[in-house]
């Protein structure tokens, strides 16, 4: 599961700040042992013949489960069924069937057994239902914002702008929405599903495709069957109108289900995934396990995307067009997250929510992997440093274990704990063994477990007897503990004695300390020593000897520790650091190092130098910081920023450049916005066209008009958007409202919001007026709930009653007054 909403929960969050105020928390969950679901019946078989009822968005189901005691002898059955209508229950033998009495409260299906059958003694039940997921209200987590396990997508085609689609969710507990089941991580069986849709759709499911039967009333019959046992939570179904292109690694299908206009970009988006299963192939020594591998794009998918089983689902946000895809593929990082699940998650699964680090820590890792092998050494260190970033500025996080035995609902261990933080543990742990090791280790640990399940400990275990190295301390604090140290360092240099002390203090609260090896790099000029240590105490004194004072003492030296940290070093320390510890990381800090004392020329210097950087995402980073308001550093990186605008091979950055002219007003620079205004990016012509803006906002506003009817996304869309609402009138509402209205749930429209309801500020139709607030109305309702009383209060408050107050200071002295009280009132009767 890869998740996209954590920008706005940040962002919720940040506007909150009081969210616990609301009232007393409920901590009883405190002292409730999520235990390791108990097997009393293992699932063998599922099989389901499905029809789909678009009317009333229900599944017809009948469904064949196989199963058998899993130690102890048993005369009953309990299944995972959530919200049916369960028409009939019976054991099949044979041809027959023999009705068996079944208790049933809309979630639990009790079934008592014709005897009582012992270990490995198989038995076949038939349940014939309605799943009803509309009618069933599950919470969501911060990965996955709803939970009802089905979805139908526009189902009656009403929404003309919108396919009509079938979806399955089943992390962590939805299956059971559709199809009754054993609805626990810890249960795996092979699976075979009859799926009866419109003959004009394609559908996608686990395993392969077998067969194809049309029927007489216009639908088709297909045919799926998984061999191999999974979880029931990753069992999937998929229907729509989709293309279907298809690439093969080692004989073996691997496909892209996208909407058809998407068909000529699919290979852009989705084509590295050969590649990408060839060297996970190689580090972790398994072979792909499963019969095929597919990835298909959902509308309106309720989390960033899904592993299930050789069916991996992504949200619509991965489907994006030749221009965006110019600026780089910005679902790629996920594509490679989600494949890697096919190993860690579907082949060894986690034997509890407790344990999901055994599946998320890793796949956020193999973003790392992914960027190291593809991309090189400062890719995968600005994936590691922002990884770290979003873990660590969120506090909150810090006081959570990665293994959770205690917690208040499933959903919450999909956080930035069972992301971020353990993709960087990992990180920490392959350092701390070795390259050799740790990827042994992670052979050892897939191939014991194959096919069944994992916890934290059989990694320990697996890692340990390659190594040979006792890993309980790191694990008993890195995985079973919480937190993460936070240092500040300072040195002391003692020319008479020769000798540097660098002085380690832990400052995060309470009284232990982290222990934690740590390579500490001492620089003279271009000569690096390194000395390797280990910081145990809360505070320590480190001692190492020099010939001549250096120019830089580097603590963790290869940044892959998990910290916060503040380094008390000089500006020219920095400056060393930049040019020749060389990292990523070490890059990054010496830049930012600078850019907060941009007045003195020592750091205007080593910007300038930084706006040149071999890595264009530090070009970028520098780009995005720099404060003009600083006039010396201002003048002295002007003609840097043209040379980027006009000749930097990476889009991203020639658009940060240009977003920066703009802030210089000069009228030399029009030329330079108006030949931008069609680049192939849309992040260089959104850059040009608010460039263009601020010098002659007529010019800009009729170039807008003329993009109206072209393709426009990401920023420059919003910069269409943003010269229309600027420049402007109400003949331009269509436009505005579409744009706004097509953006996704995100941070993104969150912001846009402000920029609209300022817009509808200015426009006198009451009936677009009405429009536009029903569109802010339909957003600010369809955050997700648990969100909502942070959110709402933004939207009603400062956005819908800052255009109230707009129109009622027009009031006054205008001749359509009565338009503009008509207008109010519409707008008071929305704020909840």
């Amino acid at each position: 599961m890869k998740k996209t909403l954590a920008t706005l929960i940040l962002l919720v969050c940040f506007i909150a700040g009081k969210a616990q105020e609301d009232g007393p928390e409920d901590t009883t969950w405190k002292s409730v042992y999520r235990a390791t679901p108990t097997k009393i019946n293992d699932l063998v078989h599922t099989k389901l013949d499905a029809h789909f009822d678009y009317s009333k968005s229900q599944l017809n189901g009948k469904t064949w489960i196989t199963l058998k005691p899993h130690f102890y002898p048993t005369d009953s059955l309990e299944l995972d069924a959530k919200g049916m209508d369960i028409h009939k229950v019976a054991l099949v033998r044979g041809t027959t069937t023999l009705p068996l009495k079944f208790d049933y409260d809309g979630w639990f299906l009790k079934i008592k057994l014709d005897k009582t059958y012992k270990k490995d003694e198989e038995y076949k039940i038939y349940v014939d239902y309605t799943a009803k997921p509309n009618e069933v209200k599950v919470q969501g987590s911060a990965a996955i914002n709803d939970a009802k396990g089905l979805y139908f997508i526009n189902p009656t085609g009403e929404e003309k702008d919108k396919p009509t689609q079938i979806w399955t969710q089943g992390e962590t507990e939805g299956t059971s929405v559709w199809i009754p089941t054993i609805d626990k991580p810890n249960q795996k069986c092979t699976d075979e599903f009859f799926l009866t849709v419109p003959d004009k759709y394609v559908t996608l499911s686990n395993g392969k495709l077998l067969q194809q039967t049309k029927n007489a009333d216009g639908t088709r019959t297909d045919y799926w069957k998984m061999d191999l046992p999974h979880s029931p939570y990753l069992f999937f179904i998929g229907v729509g109108d989709y293309a279907i292109i298809k690439d093969s690694y080692k004989g073996k299908e691997v496909s892209y289900y996208v909407e058809k206009e998407y068909a000529p970009v699919a290979r852009k988006i989705f084509g590295l995934t050969p590649e990408m299963i060839a060297f996970y192939e190689k580090i972790t020594g398994v072979a792909y396990p499963w019969q095929k591998y597919s990835q298909i794009v959902g509308r309106d998918y309720v989390s960033g995307a899904m592993e299930n089983t050789t069916a991996t689902l992504h949200q619509e946000s991965a489907q994006q067009d030749a221009r965006q895809l110019v600026d780089g593929n910005s679902w790629e990082s996920v594509i490679a997250h989600e494949l890697f699940h096919q190993w860690f998650g579907d082949y060894v699964t986690c034997e509890s929510w407790s344990n999901i680090t055994v599946n998320e820590s890793f796949a956020d890792y193999s973003q790392y992997l992914w960027n190291e092998y593809k991309y090189g050494a400062d890719a995968a260190g600005e994936e590691n440093y922002t990884e770290m970033q979003s873990y660590v500025n969120n506090p909150p996080d810090a006081q959570k274990n990665l293994v959770r035995f205690y917690y208040s609902d499933k959903e919450d261990v999909f956080d930035l704990v069972s992301y971020q933080k353990g993709g960087r543990i990992l990180n920490m742990l392959r350092r701390y063994v070795g390259d050799s090791a740790f990827f042994k280790g992670l052979n050892l640990y897939l191939n014991t477990n194959k096919f069944k399940n994992g916890e934290a400990h059989q990694l320990r275990l697996a890692l340990e007897e390659v190594s040979g190295k006792d890993l309980n301390w790191f694990f008993n604090q890195w995985y079973f503990g919480a937190g993460h140290p936070k240092l500040e360092i300072n040195y002391k240099y003692d020319d008479a004695a020769k000798k540097v002390t660098i002085n380690i203090k832990q400052t995060q609260n309470g009284v232990n300390a982290f222990q934690f090896p740590a390579a500490i790099d001492v620089y003279n000029g271009t000569k690096k020593v390194r000395y390797n240590i280990w910081v145990k105490n809360r505070e320590e004194n480190i001692e190492l000897p020099y010939e001549s004072k250096p120019d830089l003492v580097n603590v963790d030296a290869e940044k892959t520790l998990l910290c916060e940290k503040k380094d008390n070093k000089t500006l020219e320390n920095f400056v060393h650091q930049y040019k020749y510890a060389g990292l990523y990381v070490d890059r990054r800090e010496a830049i930012a190092a600078c850019l907060k004392q941009a007045e003195n020329p020592v750091a205007i210097d080593l910007i300038k130098t930084a706006l040149h950087d071999k890595y264009y995402g530090l070009r970028k980073y520098t780009l995005d910081r720099i404060d003009l308001k600083k006039d010396a550093l201002k003048q002295a990186i002007e003609p840097i920023l043209v040379d980027l605008a006009k000749n930097d091979p990476k889009s991203t950055v020639k658009a940060g450049a240009l977003n920066l002219l703009a802030a210089y007003n000069k009228a030399d620079y029009k030329s330079l916005f108006q030949k931008n205004l069609y680049d192939s990016s849309y992040s260089v012509a959104g850059a040009s066209l608010k460039g263009l803006s601020k010098l002659d906002g007529t010019a800009a506003y009729n170039e807008a008009k003329k993009m109206i009817n072209q393709p426009a996304k990401g920023n420059l869309a919003d910069a269409i958007s943003s010269v229309l609402i600027e420049n402007g009138t109400e003949n331009d509402f269509d436009f505005v409202a579409a744009k706004y209205k097509e953006l996704p749930i995100s941070q993104a429209k969150f912001e846009a919001t402000e920029g609209f309801a300022n817009y509808l500020a200015k426009v006198q139709s009451t009936d677009k007026v009405k429009k536009g607030v029903d569109l802010i109305v339909e957003f600010r309702d369809a955050i997700p709930q648990r969100f909502q009383t942070q959110t709402s209060p933004v939207i009603n408050n400062i956005y819908l009653k800052g255009i109230i107050t707009k129109k009622s200071n027009a009031k006054a002295n205008a001749s359509n007054s009565s338009d503009l009280q008509s207008q109010i009132d519409y707008i008071n009767s929305k704020i909840k």
